[in-house]
């Protein structure tokens, strides 16, 4: 047994309930291995049919996953407690979290005089106003915006189309590297993955069509600013990603093109490709402030009944004071001209540590967006040797499902002779990591 966490119970539910609460409690870490299911079934006294239902359960739930000859070990961020990203350490500088510069968002004014409400929102959810400066946003870039609804943020919105579209042990989709925190929704979900590998143009066409030939019912990706690699379609790649949908028009394909204005790339969307069943996602966090929690959602007339009958059904609307105060920010002439040199800004940045690792013999990957990719041999040793030297960057395997090793840092921040130094420590560390770990 790989962990001194004593696993208890004679049903398959009590099993289960252990190793939940082992996982709540703490005392079964991410990563951790649970024992193989004859082992633990010899040492409970019960059938291998039981402890194999429990550890079902538990992968349906995103609590563990199971890696083949590996074995089934805790999830990196297991659907159960209030685990929280682990805090910087002090003295170090945080390049890992993806965030933007705050020097580059606008100053928020939510609505000074809030009235009272009688009764619900829900027979009105979107403000007129915010509704059509969405519609405006969409059509900027092409996107179909005959129907148009909102909600509690990217996240939110994926969860609610994922749960009413397909049933548990269904196929998503997903990007690979991809958005760590999707990784972790979709088996929350009760729903499986199926990676699709990314390059600097986004999803690649073949890795696609694999995943659709093998049953996935439907597709989440991102057109530009893709985290953690940073690619962003092209003109050529959205054809071909369009062709191959076209052979599989009962797929749901969710976009998720959450910095769509500060991702430094042109809009080569699948959304306005003439897709049957579609749903075009965008929100304000990198651009306008990151606890705005709210996404424009632009989609097929089938999918917003959907994702409005369950949205009615749970949270109802999303707050009319957030709405409020989102209007006027995506539509000032100061924030939309703070937004425009955002972007700038952020090419930049990025750009220059790519090209410094260069000049230093390291490749990097990050063609849009406000992250930077690096291939390496060993994450944990990159990441702690540039902690050492007061420099907090991100391990891959968070990103990854069966991509090679990498590790991800956030440039939003980054600049002028921070971008040299950061270069040079990593390609030092880069070249200690690989020396003593066979690179």
């Amino acid at each position: 047994m790989a962990t001194q966490y004593g696993i208890s119970g004679t049903t398959a539910r009590e099993i289960s309930a252990s190793v939940e609460q082992g996982v709540a409690g703490g005392h079964l870490g991410p990563g951790a291995a649970l024992p193989p299911v004859r082992r633990l079934a010899d040492g409970l006294g019960v059938s291998p049919g039981t402890v194999a239902t429990a550890y079902r359960e538990l992968r349906q739930r995103g609590i563990v996953i199971t890696r083949g000859r590996g074995g089934t070990v805790v999830a990196q961020t297991p659907a159960v407690g209030s685990r929280r990203p682990p805090k910087v350490p002090p003295g170090v500088r945080d390049l890992a979290g993806g965030f933007p510069d705050p020097a580059l968002l606008p100053v928020l004014t939510p609505p000074r005089r809030v009235d009272p409400v009688q009764g619900s929102h829900r027979g009105s959810p979107r403000l007129p106003a915010l509704e059509e400066l969405s519609r405006e946003w969409f059509a900027r870039d092409g996107v179909p915006h005959d129907h148009v609804t909102f909600a509690h943020g990217a996240l939110d919105c994926m969860a609610r189309l994922l749960s009413v579209e397909l049933k548990p042990g269904d196929t998503v989709a997903v990007e690979d590297p991809g958005f760590h925190h999707l990784l972790d929704l979709v088996p929350a979900l009760g729903l499986r993955t199926a990676p699709v590998t990314v390059d600097d143009e986004g999803i690649r066409p073949e890795a696609l069509r694999a995943a659709l030939r093998a049953g996935a019912r439907a597709l989440v990706c991102s057109p530009r600013g893709q985290s953690p690699l940073g690619g962003c379609f092209s003109a050529g790649r959205r054809a071909a990603l369009l062709e191959v949908l076209a052979g599989y028009p009962g797929v749901l394909v969710v976009e998720d093109d959450h910095n769509a204005d500060v991702s430094g790339a042109a809009p080569f969307l699948l959304a306005s490709g003439g897709l049957a069943r579609w749903a075009h996602v965008r929100t304000v966090s990198k651009h306008l402030g990151i606890d705005l929690r709210w996404a424009a959602v632009a989609c097929d007339p089938t999918t917003l009944a959907r994702h409005d009958g369950r949205m009615l059904l749970t949270s109802g609307w999303v707050s009319h004071v957030l709405q409020e105060t989102v209007a006027p920010a995506l539509s000032g002439r100061a924030a939309r001209t703070l937004v425009a040199q955002a972007g700038r800004t952020y090419t930049e940045r990025r750009e220059a540590l790519i090209a410094r690792l260069g000049e230093l013999g390291v490749a990097a990957h990050g063609a849009s967006g406000l992250n930077v990719w690096v291939p390496v041999r060993d994450e944990s040793a990159v990441v702690n040797g540039m902690r050492s030297r007061g420099w907090w960057i991100a391990a891959g395997a968070r990103f990854r499902i069966a991509t090679p090793p990498a590790v991800r840092i956030t440039t939003a921040t980054l600049a002028g002779a921070a971008t040299a130094r950061l270069a040079s420590d990593f390609a030092d560390v880069l070249g200690e990591s690989e020396a003593t770990y066979g690179g």
